[in-house]
């Protein structure tokens, strides 16, 4: 698929209608992976290219109803399923239909950004990371999640990994500290994909 934001929503938007019914066992691994975010009540988080908004209910609940919580998404059809699902408002987040790449949030306004299978649809992934790293302040932080990791990944696609995969850690490492964030841990198992990065001063 091209990483084009044009080809991005039209291949999600074809896809939205029965995205959470193709993948209904990934709730647990979201919530995990939200969790080692360290969120404390009255943060605020982006869930950015949230999708259908399976992160922003524990997003949520680990902000607390004082707390700021953001889904942002190119894709109309995906915010209108998470809508549809219960995942906007109070129980969610505010939903933005907004470029990862030019976000419409102020300099240094959030503590962390949430970003499931995102990485891998950034048409200009250095550009995107150093907006995620505008809009959070400093020692803020950033999770780059997958429910499942890269091999499982790519066997399901009916492909192999390759070493200029980018979400490999040695190509990701400089990538994300290029764009003024620090990996400080990089998991990537069967089971889930988490690389947690840290936004530097």
């Amino acid at each position: 698929m091209s990483d084009d934001p044009t080809h991005v929503r039209e291949f999600f938007g074809a896809r939205a209608a029965d995205w959470d019914s193709r993948f209904p066992d990934d709730g647990p691994a979201y919530a995990a992976a939200v969790d080692e975010l360290g969120l404390g009540p009255g943060d605020a988080v982006l869930d950015a290219g949230c999708g259908t908004g399976r992160a922003l209910p524990p997003l949520r609940a680990a902000v607390g109803p004082s707390g700021t919580v953001l889904g942002a998404d190119l894709t109309p059809e995906m915010l209108e399923r998470a809508v549809a699902a219960g995942r906007a408002g109070e129980g969610g987040g505010t939903l933005l239909l907004a470029d990862v790449g030019r976000l419409p949030v102020r300099d240094g306004a959030l503590d962390a950004v949430f970003g499931a299978g995102l990485i891998s649809h950034l048409a200009e992934p250095g550009t995107g990371l150093r907006e995620l790293a505008r809009v959070v302040r400093p020692g803020g932080r950033l999770a780059l999640f997958h429910p499942i990791g890269r091999a499982a990944l790519a066997a399901r696609h009916g492909r192999q990994i390759t070493p200029d995969d980018l979400r490999a850690e040695p190509r990701l490492r400089p990538v994300l500290a290029e764009a003024g964030w620090r990996l400080v841990s990089y998991v990537d198992e069967d089971a889930r994909y988490l690389a947690l990065a840290v936004r530097e001063d």
